[in-house]
């Protein structure tokens, strides 16, 4: 049923001009008129509690004066990253429920594309930085605020932002750099580097290569970093003499580490599958995962297991209540 009808959807897109293309077709996350109501009513609470809860940490993160530490620093750029990957992908796919035809111009796909890769990569370093960050805190706690000092974290945050867009740009460029063929219908809902691949008609095994080797230097790169500092940590936490002591460090990376096993588990899951075992719904349900949902538990992640985040929000609406209380 589901291919007769994508045959049928193609077919009817035969008629679009792609010899001047403007314009792509977003085949969406679903060809079922039932199932788009309850789905956009779904992923609008989804998005909805990732900008609030990524907001919310922003924000709590720069006013409260108890949370003016690196690890409090590193949590708000991850926040940043979240929200910015999630609104990069999460409006147009909540517009595209409303609407008959889910195109996109040629100029939003290249943005969208360049945007996401931009806050995935740099999401993957941030995470390494707050590795990092754990293991300068328990390693070396002493030399803690020499190890991470403010012009270290702005260091750690901005070489991932630069990276990122260098990349982005790059990936970005040289794909919409060729020419197009065959039909403008991405099978996804949004613009990605794979589903645009397969619409490339020019010689892609270049752009294809460049992607690879990025793909596989920042994920291995950035988990190597992960690994490393958490064996160090693990190493330091054992030789603690103080059952207190082991259990406090422990907690002060769990959030940490919760975060990366989620996000590094659905990444392996959506890129080292066999060819032969793709599908296109799986695909899509693992891109809605850490697209959508991971922006969405990371600060729930923090805020449910972090003592000092509650403490903060507890001050902040407090001092909110009292605001109010006075006018």
């Amino acid at each position: 049923m589901l291919y007769l009808w994508e045959v049928s959807f193609l077919s009817n897109m035969e008629k679009h001009n792609l010899t001047m293309l403007n314009e792509f077709i977003l085949m969406g996350i679903t060809y079922r008129p039932e199932l788009q109501a309850p789905l956009f009513g779904l992923f609008l609470i989804i998005y909805m509690m990732s900008v609030v809860g990524n907001l919310g940490i922003i924000i709590l993160t720069m006013i409260d004066s108890k949370l003016q530490t690196p690890m409090y620093f590193f949590l708000r750029h991850l926040a940043i990253t979240d929200l910015g990957y999630s609104t990069t992908v999460g409006p147009k796919m909540l517009v595209n429920f409303l609407v008959d035809e889910n195109t996109v111009s040629y100029y939003f796909c290249a943005t969208q594309l360049a945007s996401f890769i931009m806050f995935m990569i740099s999401e993957l370093y941030i995470l390494s930085a707050m590795s990092y960050d754990r293991y300068a805190a328990i390693c070396n706690p002493l030399l803690y605020t020499v190890i991470m000092s403010q012009r270290t974290c702005w260091v750690l945050v901005t070489i991932p932002y630069l990276y990122g867009t260098f990349v982005s740009l790059l990936v970005t460029m040289k794909i919409f750099n060729l020419s197009f063929c065959g039909y403008n219908v991405i099978r996804h809902f949004y613009c990605d580097c794979l589903p645009l691949l397969s619409l490339l008609c020019s010689n892609k095994h270049d752009i294809e290569l460049i992607i690879l080797i990025f793909a596989a230097f920042d994920c291995i790169s950035s988990f190597l970093i992960v690994v490393v500092c958490y064996l160090l940590v693990l190493a330091a936490i054992l030789r603690m003499n103080s059952a207190e002591g082991r259990h406090k460090a422990f907690s002060t990376c769990g959030s940490h580490l919760t975060v990366v096993v989620v996000f590094y588990g659905t990444l392996t899951f959506m890129y080292m599958q066999r060819k032969s075992s793709h599908s296109i719904n799986i695909d899509k349900v693992a891109s809605i995962f850490y697209t959508l949902v991971i922006p969405m538990l990371n600060p729930l992640i923090y805020s449910l297991r972090n003592k000092n985040v509650k403490f903060a929000l507890h001050r902040t609406w407090k001092k909110i209540c009292n605001i109010f209380s006075t006018v």
